[in-house]
């Protein structure tokens, strides 16, 4: 039985092929392609079989090597075949040592070359024919060079805008590789700031062959605009977070509900235990500048990112701890309001110091992602004789998926809200 030759092209045609190749292909009793590809060997006199769809080409292919087990096949294929190319499903479906591969340079390849960037660290992902989970997850992890592959559903516009709806504290340049090594070739670039002009422009529109570059702006991260911020409700987007884990925060809608919980006064004493990167600490800071807060984080890179928000955001009225609850706690002067965000482990005695500590008519908001959590709050409140309500939070955000819109679910918080029963104070 012969081989089959799959012989990576671009878009420069026979003009990007060496002698080998073309000699391969000049030898081919059947020549398979896209009507693209076939286009550039129309004078060839082997049998053409166009693949418009790819399964049903493969199933031609399987009849004709049925049928004639020696004839010379060559198929031609775009770029890499085994880079998200037609290569993995000719494995999957026709012999592999009947298949032999020849690539030519990929797509991705001469992307980064046009725009003059290193990628042995890039990753790369499709949403060619698929949806965009993958993609919405490295996006908010952060990965500082991402190559997509795009389609007409999912096209640069429809990723920006997906960029938008997520409000990650992420910025990316765009880079839009269209037609690499065709004559009508076209690099665009949509710095960060600008994403928003191109997820709504009608004026932009982009060949279906094309790279998406994405690279992350660290600058551009750095640089607040105090005067457009809301007074209530932070964006996410406005607080540095962690690198690898950028969505690692209290997410807005449910700081607006733990705010609320807190019923906050001018010129108390708030504590916050287990800070994180610092957002509770900051809208509280923001809304009630007579106030002291006490923001307690254990890991040595949130405390840092508690100290770069303050910054940021201007506020100097957060005192900032590295340290783990509750040994701390008892140093701290007695608190109006205690939020809870985070236990490291150690949730009952953080509420045993907390219940020594808390002011006449104080209240202690504690949000919990677990039902464990939930439990061992609920039996220490009840052994203590503490009045509580309980708020369920379910908060789902829409999505840009292609030129729909999906509703994306936040994961679910429990706030409980407690406060000693000799208080005379009223929970929300």
């Amino acid at each position: 039985m012969s081989q089959i030759e799959v012989i990576g092209i671009g878009l420069d045609g026979v003009a990007g092929l060496n002698t080998k190749t073309l000699n391969i292909i000049d030898s081919a009793k059947v020549l398979i392609g896209s009507p693209r590809h076939l286009s550039y060997f129309r004078d060839h006199p082997a049998q053409k079989i166009t693949l418009q769809n790819l399964q049903q080409g493969i199933d031609r292919i399987l009849d004709l090597i049925s049928q004639k087990p020696d004839e010379y096949i060559v198929i031609l294929a775009s770029g890499d075949p085994l880079f998200f190319g037609i290569g993995r499903l000719l494995l999957s479906q026709l012999p592999s040592e009947r298949l032999r591969f020849h690539p030519h340079v990929s797509s991705i390849q001469l992307a980064f070359s046009r725009i003059k960037i290193p990628w042995q660290d890039a990753q790369f992902i499709s949403v060619h024919g698929r949806s965009t989970e993958e993609l919405i997850k490295t996006l908010k992890q952060g990965v500082e060079k991402i190559a997509v592959f795009t389609d007409s559903d999912y096209n640069p516009r429809e990723i920006a805008k997906l960029c938008l709806d997520l409000d990650i504290p992420i910025e990316y340049d765009f880079y839009i590789c269209e037609n690499l090594a065709g004559e009508d070739e076209k690099i665009s670039y949509f710095a960060s700031d600008k994403i928003e002009k191109l997820a709504y422009s009608k004026s932009e529109s982009f060949s279906s062959l094309n790279i998406l570059i994405l690279l992350r702006n660290y600058a551009s991260e750095k640089i607040l605009k105090l005067e457009a911020l809301p007074k209530f409700g932070l964006p996410d987007s406005a607080f540095l977070s962690y690198r690898d884990r950028p969505g690692l925060m209290t997410k807005k809608e449910i700081r607006i509900a733990i705010l609320g919980q807190l019923a906050l006064q001018s010129s108390q004493v708030i504590w916050d235990i287990g800070a994180g990167t610092g957002s509770v600490s900051i809208e509280i800071a923001r809304m009630c500048p007579q106030s002291e807060i006490f923001a307690v984080e254990k890991t040595a890179i949130g405390y840092s990112l508690i100290k770069q928000n303050c910054r940021r955001f201007q506020v100097e009225n957060v005192k900032v701890f590295n340290s783990q609850a509750p040994e701390i706690l008892s140093q701290l002067p007695n608190p109006d309001r205690i939020f809870i965000g985070g236990s490291g482990g150690n949730l009952a005695s953080i509420l045993e110091v907390c219940s020594q500590k808390l002011l006449p008519q104080g209240l202690l908001v504690i949000a919990l992602a677990t039902i464990e959590h939930c439990y061992e709050t609920l039996h220490w409140i009840k052994t203590h004789n503490w009045h509580y309500n309980l708020l369920q939070l379910q908060i789902s955000r829409s999505t840009a998926i292609a030129n729909l819109t999906r509703i994306s679910p936040l994961n679910p918080v429990t706030l409980i809200t407690t406060y000693p029963e000799t208080s005379i104070s009223k929970a929300n």
